[in-house]
Order: C-alpha cells, then structure tokens, then sequence
C-alpha cells in the first residue's frame, strides 16, 4: 500500500485557502498534467499503427478533429490526486480516449451523423463498414492495453464499462422516436452511455495507486456524476447553442428523434396539441417541415426546460465535488473540481 498522497497547497476558495486563483475551464488540469498527457497522445499514435492504412487513416481521422480528451485527463488527473508515481496511468488513459474513440465511430453510423466538431464524420467520408470496423480495431487495442497494466481489476473495471456503454447504445435504440420514455429512461441510457466512462477513466486512478476503497469509490463517484453533469448540459445545448459549442449541428438531437430531457419536460408539460407536435416530431423525423424546428424551440422556451436541465446539471456537478470532499485540499483536488465547472459552464 501506498502512502497517502502527499498534502500539496490549497490554491483556492473551495480547498479553503485565500483568494479565489482558479484558472478557466480545465487549462489547470491540462498544465497539471501536461507531460503526462504528451506521453499519452504518443501513445495514441503508436498504438493507431497497422499495415492496413484504411485503419491509421481513418482512426486518426476523428482523433485530429480535436475535442479536449476530458476522459484521459481524468485518469490522468484521478492518478496524481492519488499520487500514483509509476507510468501504467499513461497506458490507461490511452486505452480510455479509444474506447471513447470506438464508440463514436459507432455511435456516427448508428446516428447517420454528418458532422463531428465541425468536421465530416468518418462514415461520411470512408462509409458505414469501414467505421465500424476501424471502432472494432480501436476497442482491441484499448483491451491490448488494458492487460498491459498487469492488473485484473482495471481489466475488471474498464471492460464492465464497455458493456455498459454497448447496453446503453441498445437502450438509445430502444427509446429513439418513442415519446412515451421516461425520465428514468433516459437517466439509464446517459449513466451507460456517457457517465459509465467517465466513472471507470476516474476510478482506475485510484486502483493503480492502490488507494483505500473509500477513495477508490470516491473518485468513481466523482466521474460518474461528472459524466451525467456533462451529458445533460450536452443535450440542453443542443437546444440551446449555435453549435460551435457542441461541434455539431445544432438541433441534430432533434432531427434524429432523440428523446432528450428538455423534450421529455417539455412533452410532461404541454397541452394536448404540443404533445400531439412532439409525437410527430420525433416519432417520425421524416415528417418534420422547416417549421418545426422554431416551434420545437417556442415549446421548449415556454415551459423553461433548457433552465431545469441545466439545473439537473448543476445539481449532479455539486454531487461531483462532495465526492472529492474525501482528498486532501490540493491543486490535483482543485483541478478536478474546475473539470465540473468547466462542464457546467460550457452553458454559460
């Protein structure tokens, strides 16, 4: 067993220490992290290598398209809150940005998704089967990674998490264009989808430091909260941005039919004719004329279901930092509570 990590000092109000210093967004836990992160994305591209040029191409593709690779941060993060000093938490947050990778490849083609950050999805691009495919490849080699580190309970962990996702994709389907989902329904389908990663990219951290299992849990508290925290704003924003945001079309949840929680509010607290409008819309996307999309925005606006989404969010973002509540006052603990705001905040 380790020893405790060691105290380091409190840099803002909430680690109870002088003036409020925090940095924007998650740039202290970017610098914090900073040559960590450097060795993971070198690993990234080492283990994106194949004779098969289709599979760097493409894989390298969505990886060049940006995004903050918030997850692998988080492990990285998870492990110097828990002063881990060895090198397995660079493997593990490679293996965490391709299972993140994989999915969205999937994800694309099961959404018949046109952009991703601003760029064309690799499925519009290379087509259905080679996305798919090169998904499969990147969730090898996230496993290949995985038995690396030589320890069962992250193998445990991280492939708990990947059925989790899977069982999640499943639910997606099962409830897409389906107006009679509940709250609870889609609660399941973004803790699956979305916070099941989050929790295991968080919890690793700690299992390879070998911390106690009250810090072990803590820090899967942490990320699973973040996660449903991030995926709420997510969805809120799509009803909400312009889209830079998100990196996406705005309103593509829309035109996809996905029931999302500022539709299953807005839908709980119509009238008889706005639910009959939601039916249609998102029942049967086909259906949708130009028109629909600015009364999908009117009926969203008059029952305020953007602010209590956004609300639902914040209230699982203070849930992500009573979790941290358990670790010493420090700039590892700093930078992880910034990760919560800089999630919520993106609403802003």
């Amino acid at each position: 067993m380790q020893t405790a990590p060691k105290q380091q000092p409190a840099t803002d109000e909430r680690d109870g220490a002088g003036p409020d210093r925090r940095q924007p967004g998650i740039e202290r836990l970017r610098r914090m992290v900073a040559d960590d992160m450097a060795a993971v994305n070198q690993e990234i591209l080492r283990r994106m290598a194949s004779d098969v040029t289709l599979i760097p191409e493409l894989a390298s593709h969505l990886i060049a398209a940006g995004g903050k690779r918030i997850r692998p941060l988080l492990t990285l993060g998870a492990a110097s809150l828990c002063g881990y000093g060895g090198d397995r938490h660079v493997l593990l947050a490679a293996c965490v940005e391709f299972i993140h990778t994989a999915t969205l490849l999937h994800d694309d083609v099961v959404d018949e998704s046109e952009r991703r950050r601003g760029n064309a999805t690799a499925n519009m691009v290379w087509g259905n089967q080679p996305s798919v495919l090169v998904g499969d490849f990147l969730f090898s080699r996230a496993f290949q990674l995985m038995v690396e580190t030589r320890s069962l309970e992250v193998l445990r962990i991280l492939a708990e998490a990947s059925a989790i996702i899977a069982e999640g994709e499943v639910l997606q389907l099962m409830t897409a264009n389906d107006m009679d989902s509940t709250e609870a329904d889609y609660l399941k389908v973004i803790e699956s989808k979305t916070a099941a990663l989050f929790a295991a990219a968080c919890r690793v951290g700690a299992v390879i430091a070998d911390r106690p299992q009250a810090e072990v849990q803590a820090l899967d508290d942490y990320g699973r909260f973040l996660g449903i925290a991030f995926q709420l704003v997510d969805d809120a924003l799509d009803y909400a941005s312009d889209g830079g945001t998100l990196g996406k079309n705005t309103g593509d949840d829309f035109r996809e039919g996905k029931v999302t929680l500022p539709v299953v509010l807005a839908f709980n607290k119509g009238s008889e004719t706005e639910r009959q409008f939601w039916r249609r819309v998102i029942e049967d996307p086909a259906s949708q004329s130009d028109s629909d999309w600015p009364q999908a925005l009117r009926h969203i606006e008059r029952h305020g279901t953007i602010a209590e989404t956004l609300a639902r969010a914040r209230a699982y973002g203070q849930k992500a930092h009573q979790a941290l509540a358990v670790f010493p006052a420090g700039e590892a603990r700093t930078a992880l509570a910034e990760a919560v705001d800089f999630a919520i905040d993106r609403a802003l």
